[in-house]
């Protein structure tokens, strides 16, 4: 994985039966719910936590198009408000969501630079459902763990 990527985490399994380090790594991702999603990038203290937690997250590296379609959907700031291209223009130097979605995705912004915008995006169960189970890995039939670009698809589904 480059160390540059933005990579999306989305909490598939509950609280019950769960080990209280395990909880306190997904405490610090702040993924508190099932079907909510962060975004963090790519670092070794990162992928420690995302590794501890591999039995109830999956995650993967977004692309510019679907970070641009979480933020429009899914994107809201204090106050439950949703994130508009209005909002966009004025307090950062991009005219629309998808321009500041693709300065993110280049490094050339950050998620913080909006003043309040929500760390996390609740997202609503997979249209279809899941086409595996829950409880395996990825690459065990499963749905959790890294699972790379098809992280993706599994985001358009579940905005």
């Amino acid at each position: 994985m480059e160390s540059n990527k933005l990579l999306a985490i989305i909490r598939l399994r509950g609280i019950v039966n769960i080990r209280s380090e395990i909880n306190d790594t997904l405490k610090m991702l702040k993924l508190y719910h099932i079907n909510h999603a962060t975004l963090i990038n790519n670092s070794p203290s990162y992928l420690g936590m995302l590794q501890k937690a591999k039995d109830y997250i999956t995650w993967g590296e977004i692309d510019a198009e679907t970070l641009g379609l979480l933020l429009s959907k899914r994107g809201r700031l204090i106050g439950n408000k949703r994130l508009s291209d209005q909002y966009i223009k004025e307090n950062v130097k991009f005219k629309t969501i998808d321009e500041f979605a693709k300065a993110v995705y280049k490094n050339q912004a950050k998620l913080s630079d909006l003043p309040s915008l929500k760390p996390i995006f609740r997202l609503r169960p997979p249209k279809g459902g899941f086409h595996r189970t829950i409880k395996k890995s990825v690459h065990a039939n499963g749905e959790l763990g890294h699972r790379g670009e098809k992280i993706n698809a599994l985001l358009k589904k579940m905005i």
